[in-house]
Order: C-alpha cells, then sequence, then structure tokens
C-alpha cells in the first residue's frame, strides 16, 4: 500500500494534470485519473463506446456521484493502489466533497488533499484555449462554455476551503508548484540527511585512489566522479582496468549508477572508448549537460606545457579556461551539444535528488591530489582545478551538509609525474633505494604514468603535507596505500596485526599527526589487499 495519496482538485486548466506528471517524473509516484476510471466504468456498465467530449465526461460523472455521494471512487482506487508497490499515488482529480470524504474514510491520515488554482481567471481562460488546441478530448468551445457546469463553476472551487494545501499558480512556474508541492506533503529529502562519502587525493594524484574507490564501491547505489581524462585511476579486475573518466567502482558494483558531475571535463572519444572496452552499459551512465568538452584545439594548445611543467596534456586545463573566458551564449562547448553522448546526458541534479528521496548512499570521488590544487598545489605545477574535498563537491553540485566521512588517500612515498613537475616536501629518492628498503624487486616497481606513460618521480613521505591535507580536506578517515614500499613482507598481511612492526609504528604515527584514523591500508594492488579497519559502512554490499 502506498506511503503517501495526493489527491487533487481545482479548476480545469489550474494545472492539476502538469503537477502530477512532474510527481511522477520527478518522485515516481503512481498516477491514477479519474477520467481513465470513468472510462473503465462507461465501457463496463455495456453502453458501448468512449466518453470523448468534456460535456459528456461531466454529465456521466456527476450521474455517477449522484448514484452514491461520490464513494464510487474511493473503491476504485483502493482496488487500484491496494497491491501497488508504489509509495506515492497521485489522483487526478476530485470534483465534490464526497469523493474527497469517501477517500479520507479509506486512507486516512496517508492522504494529503491538494487544491490547485489561480487567482487569474482570464490566466485560465487563456491556458484552456491552448488545451482546446491541442487536446486528445473534446473540448467545449470556450472557457466560459465550460463553466455553465455547476459543479465545475461552484463546487470544485469550494473544494478549497477544505484543502489541507493550496497552491495559486498564478505567477509560478510548473516546476515552482511541483517544488511547494513537494515540500508540503513531506516528498523533499532532509537537507541534513548525510548520504554522501567522498574520497580525494592528499598528495600529487596516483595515490591509488581508483583501488580504495574499487572496494568501496559495493557499498554504494550511486558513484559519482568529477575532474577529467588527465587523471587515470587503475582498478584490480582480473586484467587491470584504468578509468579516465568513469567512476572507479563501475566494475566492481555493477548495478550501481555512475555519474560524471557538471563540473568534469571530458573528451568525448575518451569516455566512448572507456565505455566500450569496459562493456559497461551506457543506461547506468548519466553525463551531466554542463559537463565541459575538451576540442581537439585544447590539447594541441597543451603542447607547450608538457615540455614546461610535465603536463599530460590532455586539454583539460584549456577547456577549462575556455569555459571561463569564452562565455558569449554559445552552449555548443557543453557536452549536451555532443550527439554521441545524448543518450547519457541527464542533469546530475536530477540523479542526485532521486537518490536523497530514496536515501541512498552516494561515493564522490575526486581526481588528482591536493598537492595539485590551483590554489592549495605548488603552483604553477598545478592542475587546473580545486582538488579538495570542496573542490569536488562544488563540481559535482553536493551541499558539504550531505556529506558524512571524508576519506584522504596517502601512498607511503608521494610520487609525481615525470620531468619538470614540480617540487616534492620530502627528499627525492629513487626507484633502486625503495627496491633496497622494501626487498622489492625493482622490476615489479617501475611506476609509470597511467596517463602519461612517463616514469614517475618519488619522495620521502611529507608529515607536514599530511597535516596540511587533513585540515583542509577536514579527513575523518586516512586511507594509506603501497604499504609493501615500507616492507613487502606486507604483502602477504591480511589484517592489521599481521603488518610489520615497523609499519604498525608508521601507521600509529600517521593517526597521530594527522588527526584521523587510519581506517584503510591497501597492502598491493589486488581484490584481497585491503585492510578494512573503518567502523562505519555505506550499505550492505550487493
Amino acid at each position: 500500500m502506498a506511503r503517501t495519496i495526493v489527491v487533487l482538485s481545482g479548476e480545469v486548466a489550474a494545472g492539476k494534470s502538469t503537477l502530477a506528471r512532474g510527481m511522477a517524473t520527478t518522485y515516481g509516484a503512481t498516477v491514477v485519473s479519474t477520467r481513465e476510471l470513468l472510462q473503465d466504468r462507461f465501457r463496463r456498465s455495456g453502453r458501448g463506446g468512449t466518453l470523448r467530449g468534456r460535456r459528456a465526461l461531466q454529465d456521466y460523472g456527476e450521474s455517477m456521484d449522484a448514484a452514491d455521494g461520490g464513494l464510487w471512487l474511493a473503491e476504485d482506487v483502493a482496488a487500484l493502489v491496494g497491491g501497488s508497490q508504489s509509495q506515492l499515488v497521485v489522483i487526478d482529480a476530485v470534483r465534490i466533497l464526497g469523493q474527497i470524504e469517501g477517500l479520507r474514510r479509506s486512507f486516512g491520515r496517508k492522504l494529503w488533499h491538494v487544491h490547485v488554482t489561480s487567482t487569474s481567471e482570464a490566466e485560465l481562460a487563456q491556458r484552456y484555449e491552448l488545451r482546446r488546441a491541442k487536446a486528445d478530448l473534446d473540448e467545449l468551445t470556450s472557457y466560459a462554455a465550460l463553466r455553465e457546469n455547476r459543479t465545475e463553476a461552484e463546487a470544485v472551487p469550494a473544494l478549497a476551503q477544505y484543502a489541507d494545501v493550496v497552491l495559486d499558480t498564478h505567477r509560478n512556474t510548473p516546476a515552482d508548484v511541483l517544488m511547494r508541492c513537494a515540500a508540503r506533503v513531506g516528498l523533499l529529502p532532509d537537507l541534513g540527511a548525510q548520504l554522501v562519502d567522498v574520497l580525494v587525493g592528499g598528495e600529487y594524484g596516483s595515490e591509488g585512489k581508483g583501488n580504495i574507490a574499487f572496494y568501496l564501491a559495493p557499498e554504494y547505489e550511486v558513484l559519482v566522479r568529477v575532474g577529467g581524462p588527465n587523471a587515470g585511476h587503475q582498478v584490480p579486475t582480473d586484467q587491470p582496468t584504468t578509468h579516465r573518466s568513469l567512476p572507479s567502482g563501475a566494475l566492481a558494483h555493477l548495478q550501481a549508477q555512475l555519474v560524471i558531475g557538471p563540473g568534469a571535463v571530458i573528451n568525448p572519444s575518451v569516455v566512448l572508448d572507456e565505455i566500450a572496452s569496459t562493456s559497461i552499459d551506457p543506461g547506468r551512465i548519466s553525463i551531466d549537460p554542463q559537463a565541459m568538452l575538451i576540442s581537439e584545439e585544447d590539447i594541441a594548445e597543451e603542447a607547450e606545457l608538457t615540455r614546461r611543467i610535465a603536463s599530460t596534456g590532455q586539454g583539460v586545463g584549456r577547456a577549462a579556461a575556455r569555459r571561463i573566458l569564452a562565455r558569449t551564449g554559445d552552449r555548443s562547448v557543453l557536452a549536451e551539444s555532443d550527439e554521441r553522448l545524448a543518450h547519457m546526458i541527464r542533469p546530475t541534479r536530477q540523479v542526485l535528488d532521486a537518490a536523497y528521496s530514496a536515501g541512498k548512499r552516494i561515493l564522490l570521488e575526486g581526481t588528482q591530489g591536493m598537492g595539485l590544487s590551483i590554489f592549495h598545489g605548488t603552483y604553477p605545477h598545478v592542475t587546473s582545478r580545486d582538488t579538495t574535498a570542496a573542490g569536488v563537491l562544488s563540481e559535482a553540485g553536493i551541499s558539504p551538509r550531505r556529506v558524512r566521512r571524508t576519506v584522504v588517500v596517502f601512498r607511503t612515498y608521494p610520487i609525481r609525474v615525470g620531468g619538470p613537475s614540480g617540487p616534492m616536501g620530502g627528499r627525492e629518492l629513487d626507484w633502486d633505494e625503495i627496491a633496497s628498503r622494501s626487498g622489492l624487486h625493482r622490476e615489479s616497481i617501475d611506476e609509470r604514468g597511467s596517463v602519461s606513460g612517463n616514469q614517475r618521480r618519488v619522495a620521502e613521505f611529507d608529515w607536514t603535507q599530511l597535516r596540511t591535507a587533513a585540515e583542509i580536506n577536514g579527513a575523518t578517515d586516512i586511507a594509506v596505500t603501497f604499504a609493501d614500499y615500507i616492507d613487502g613482507r606486507n604483502k602477504s598481511a591480511y589484517r592489521f596485526d599481521q603488518l610489520t612492526p615497523f609499519t604498525i609504528q608508521l601507521l600509529e604515527e600517521l593517526e597521530r599527526v594527522s588527526g584521523a584514523p587510519v581506517s584503510l591500508i591497501s597492502t598491493e594492488f589486488s581484490r584481497r589487499a585491503i585492510i578494512d579497519r573503518r567502523d562505519w559502512r555505506g550499505h550492505v554490499l550487493t
């Protein structure tokens, strides 16, 4: 049985059916049309034919109401919604008080009576003329003719005094009316419901966020990613997969919705290639219409940056700059304009609002790391966006009030891309030194950028950066990756107590400096190699 039943009343052309359709589209309501109920009753009466005209419907409805005072409607609605799985039913519409009283006796406190009207009769008449031009029902010759019906002229407007909610559609758009109605009947989700967990990097990118996101993904119904294709997140599928645009948990939770937010910068060819290579169902994917498109010219313009600051040269920064500088009114620079993406274009706001209403858990995945933030990184060796938790929330369109946990990822030895990519806080090392300390084979740690392909630079852990990133991102949890680089024996650790004593000592110090627990520890790149120390979860694993 439905949890909420909304009964609409109001004059013809006041906006009842528009409101009902909006509630169906936005909140998944099942709409019960009294016109269709009357048509069905007429067919079952054995009279033959259908009620095509407005006047015929009015006359037949009044005869039904006269027979039992309008109780027939409650009987028909109860039969329809008794076994329904819909949480919300909208009845469009009632015409007399007896119908409402019958429905209230059947559904009690579940029922909300919403009266839709307009204080401008001229506006109603104008709307009716527009309806006459395109209606599937034979309408009357004018609004004045419609009002000759006594029920329409007197009984329907009088229902306003009995309604739980009265909505004046004059001076309001349909979207405004829908919002006001949803708020009054309790459909809007609590703005303070903390349904979002955020995952960001605390260093210079390549912290292993993909591995952590892949592990966490089965606990979430919605996976959101922002940023651009200059960041590749590798995940431990049977044959390792690198996600440059899609959320890193896409292959870990095959029923999750996948969202690319409005602040993202995308290369359509990269997105489509990634979908094809992973065989991900495009029906799961929502790309915000306002995501920025990267052009071939953007990529060409970044060639100099590749040489000067070791940029990946994917055109992300140039596209972002073009978005800011070229505000000419030309929306062809946005994702909504690319026909190849049309079947996946869906406003992120709609997806998130639906998720909030349903109480779904959301994982927001940032890209790169705080050390590359255009505001908080080592300028000019930075990326073109703010990579902090606040930055990715803004790009996704998610309120900070929605955030429950913020997981900041650090690797045991931070890296930067090869070449003149900028300074690192810790003393720079080489890979031979890492191999010597850890006991790992040198060939097994020959790290190269997942997008650039260049050998990465590596340095000692930066404790000052740890504290700064924990502060700026509001870390509730720390994830540490590449524990095997501390000691190769950590590869075989599946519990915290199985880590080497030096590793445990290091992690405890990380907690003291950051002020947050080390909740997730990656011991190598595989599905099994995450030590999970959290005292929180998303939903039950699927």
